[in-house]
């Protein structure tokens, strides 16, 4: 029985199999809803109105994957307000935030998403979008005028205003 011989596939190509080289260039969009919002508990027409708001000034592709968080409370208007994204549910304080950031740290995001779109304007994403940064992903950040912390905003490759028209939102 003859064998045959074994090919050696260089080092090189091991490491491109592993990069995001392999995916087509694609957007995370990781959405704290009731940041953007600028409510607690956003009504279902809020949460549509974000997503307008959201949609108009940034556009999506055909690749690209929405990831919603919000509190239980906030969960049923967030997935009729905003059908076709993945939930995160978790209440308690800064609940939506840590459920994006488990995203961020536990999914390898660097090595599948050309782009990470943060929308929230809370601090606690300053480190994780410096993270992405530092492994060449592009980092944009979609926040309210009064809610956008500077520690994001200096870390963030672009900034992206979403203020809801006040008549909307009384």
């Amino acid at each position: 029985m003859r064998t045959m011989p074994r090919i050696q596939r260089p080092a090189h190509t091991v490491a491109v199999r592993r990069s995001r080289q392999w995916f087509p260039a694609r957007t995370l969009h990781l959405v704290d809803i009731e940041n953007l919002a600028g409510a607690a508990l956003p009504s279902r027409d809020q949460v549509t109105e974000v997503q307008g708001l959201y949609v108009a000034r940034l556009g999506f592709g055909a690749d690209d994957q929405v990831v919603m968080a919000a509190s239980h409370l906030a969960f049923l208007n967030a997935a009729l307000g905003w059908p076709s994204a993945r939930y995160r549910v978790r209440s308690g304080p800064n609940g939506a935030d840590l459920e994006l950031l488990d995203v961020l740290q536990h999914e390898d995001v660097a090595a599948r998403f050309t782009h990470v779109v943060i929308g929230s304007g809370d601090g606690v994403f300053s480190q994780a979008a410096a993270n992405l940064a530092a492994r060449d992903v592009r980092v944009t950040v979609v926040s309210r005028r009064d809610s956008l912390s500077r520690a994001l905003a200096g870390v963030a490759g672009d900034v992206r205003y979403l203020d809801v028209p006040r008549a909307a939102a009384a």
